[in-house]
């Protein structure tokens, strides 16, 4: 080393090849382990990497016990030796390739829009750029819902006049244009990359619907091509246009919000029912023409949009009609039901048809009727559970994953039928504060690192229990994110192209490790 101790080595290389965020100021609330409390004058950021030195593998960690994005380097080595570290081991497959990601990100609920909106100025452009800046975790995807979900004050929808069906009276409201659109304008402006946003319907208006509601067991009145499935399909092509009006665009969007709830009895709040043959139909019929007459033809069009459950059949039914396949791009899953069911049927999803994304659209913690806290402020346990579906899904065709509500506040709302649950980010408004949880860290360890355009190699991993993939990304490194739920250190060597390099991961930690191509 010339006369330099290891110490000072890593300190050289550190300040050549990144810069340090500032720290998290820790908070207890006597769960499993603390949140970063952000204020007006504190937050804790991220070090940004400039770039790698050669032979060297930059590694970003996050624990249970008091780390957060804390980064070192160690060394990369010539030829296949684990140097005696550990036993297991990583085998990394330059040479076989799976799926891109399309990106990583929340969705901008009311919800969110009012909890972030009810801070200080300051303290908002703090969250957003938790979520946005180079200082966050950099999302690259945000879901908006069309009109109203059980994440609003009250059920509402753009045109509430009983059989109108040239919709003369469609308009938005305050929730889109003095909450979402606003906030959504914000965020894009503070992002260094391009933020694709996707736009997904809960329920019509009430009187397009069999139960003359927007909740409980309902479908559209009458069938696929007939006027009410008409004036949904241009209900919803208003909404772009009006969106686009107010400057914002949209990259995709899902056919229907879980099309499951509306054929449940006594559903809560609002949906809207679909079969796969119903929702198949509707596209070939109404929505799929509708889109492509109103210039939308590029816009990505996903069905299912609901839990696992349903794969591979409703693939099946909507690409088994080749004018319904070729309207559609993509196909959306939630994480609800993905503890219970192998994560295989997205896999056999793929192989229906394998030009087709498939993209997680949406995921919470704290939904279950079995939770007794809806939000657990500072609980690893619910990171984990992030990054156990986010690997699980990745490792399965996935191309990217969308948390839901972005920021909620400290009882997990509002919602106005009660079903709150967890953020990544909970929201303080009587203290003018907000607090990034370890779901927060988790998702940042994907999003910040995986971009759009990352390609999924194969890894194989053999005498350890981490999980974990690996990817080469547009910025040329490779990017591997290991998770470690074990109570105990776990070293692994981690073999490439006639290299090693020798990975520590504290007990119960999660990990991102980036070397250059």
């Amino acid at each position: 080393m010339g006369g330099f101790d290891g110490i000072h080595f890593l300190l050289l290389l550190t300040s050549l090849w990144c810069t340090y965020g500032d720290v998290c100021d820790q908070k207890s609330f006597g769960y499993s382990s603390f949140v970063c409390t952000c204020s007006s004058t504190k937050c804790h950021t991220f070090p940004e990497i400039k770039s790698i030195p050669a032979n060297t593998a930059a590694i970003l960690s996050s624990d249970k016990k008091s780390d957060r994005f804390a980064l070192r380097s160690v060394p990369i080595t010539q030829g296949f030796n684990n140097n005696g570290n550990g036993n297991g081991q990583i085998t990394v497959s330059s040479n076989i390739t799976y799926q891109s990601i399309i990106g990583f990100g929340g969705a901008i609920t009311d919800a969110a829009a009012k909890n972030i909106l009810g801070v200080s100025k300051d303290v908002q452009d703090k969250i957003l750029e938790s979520y946005y800046s180079k200082k966050g975790i950099e999302y690259t995807l945000g879901r908006v819902p069309i009109a109203s979900t059980d994440f609003s004050t009250h059920s509402y929808s753009y045109d509430d006049i009983p059989d109108d069906l040239d919709l003369r009276h469609f308009a938005l409201v305050t929730e889109d244009l003095h909450y979402k659109i606003p906030v959504l304008k914000r965020a894009m402006n503070m992002s260094s990359k391009p933020v694709k946003l996707f736009s997904s319907p809960w329920s019509s208006p009430y009187w397009m619907k069999t139960d003359s509601s927007t909740k409980g067991r309902g479908f559209l009145k009458g069938n696929p091509g007939g006027p009410y499935y008409k004036a949904w399909a241009k209900y919803l092509i208003k909404f772009l246009d009006a969106y686009k009006t107010n400057g914002i665009e949209f990259w995709g969007m899902t056919a229907q919000n879980e099309p499951t709830d509306g054929r449940l009895p006594f559903f809560p709040f609002q949906c809207l029912g679909f079969t796969a043959e119903m929702q198949r139909d509707f596209i070939v019929s109404d929505l799929g023409p509708a889109l492509h007459n109103g210039g939308y033809s590029d816009l990505k069009l996903m069905v299912l949009d609901d839990d696992i459950l349903l794969l591979p059949n409703w693939a099946k039914t909507i690409y088994g009609n080749s004018t319904a396949r070729d309207y559609v791009s993509g196909i959306g899953v939630h994480w609800y039901l993905n503890s219970y069911l192998p994560y295989s049927r997205i896999t056999d999803t793929h192989n229906v048809d394998p030009s087709k994304f498939i993209l997680a659209t949406e995921a919470c913690a704290g939904s279950s009727t079995f939770e007794k806290n809806k939000v657990e402020l500072g609980s690893w346990e619910r990171g984990e559970q992030y990054s156990d579906d986010i690997i699980q899904d990745l490792e399965n065709w996935v191309t990217g994953w969308t948390d839901w509500n972005i920021a909620l506040n400290i009882s997990g709302g509002p919602n106005w039928v009660n079903n709150n649950v967890d953020s990544p980010i909970i929201v303080n408004t009587v203290h003018n504060e907000f607090y990034k949880q370890p779901m927060y860290y988790v998702l940042g360890h994907f999003s910040k690192f995986l971009t759009p355009g990352s390609v999924r190699h194969d890894m194989k991993i053999s005498n350890s229990k981490v999980r974990g993939v690996v990817f080469s990304t547009p910025e040329k490194y490779y990017v591997m994110v290991l998770s470690n739920k074990q109570e105990s250190t776990e070293t692994v060597s981690v073999l490439h192209d006639n290299q090693s390099l020798s990975v520590t991961m504290q007990p119960r930690s999660i990990n991102t490790v980036m070397w250059n191509i």
